[in-house]
């Protein structure tokens, strides 16, 4: 095997390892709890109810592609590739991401915040 394919395997099994080891969202909590539940799911999809009572995270976590719905907001420190802030998230946000992400957040709000996160599977 040639040297640059043996960099180029590296590379790409190290960057998909990352993801391999991290849980899922429903897999991942915060200090050994859950924070999602299933609401539903199919052979299409899967809707999940996450709850952030204050000072309640997701400990880090992939996401394969998703939309997502705020059903009460509240203000999040989110740390994810490009670094760590704090943003206020309201009621009725919506979001969609269209390939594997990662990240970790807190709610450092005094409300509960709660989300749905609807997954297509491929």
């Amino acid at each position: 095997m040639k040297p640059y394919y043996i960099i180029i395997f590296l590379v790409l099994f190290s960057a998909c390892k990352t993801v391999e080891t991290l849980p899922d969202p429903l897999e991942a909590g915060w200090e050994g709890k859950k924070v999602c539940e299933v609401l539903n799911e199919t052979k299409k999809q899967r809707i999940l109810k996450c709850t952030f009572p204050p000072n309640v995270g997701h400990q880090k976590h992939y996401h394969k592609p998703h939309f997502g719905y705020t059903l009460a907001g509240s203000t999040f420190q989110i740390t994810d590739a490009n670094g760590t802030r704090t943003i206020p998230v309201t009621t009725g946000v919506t979001w969609s991401k269209d390939k594997i992400s990662e990240h970790e957040v807190l709610n450092v709000g005094d409300s509960t915040s709660v989300y749905l996160i609807i997954e297509p599977k491929r």
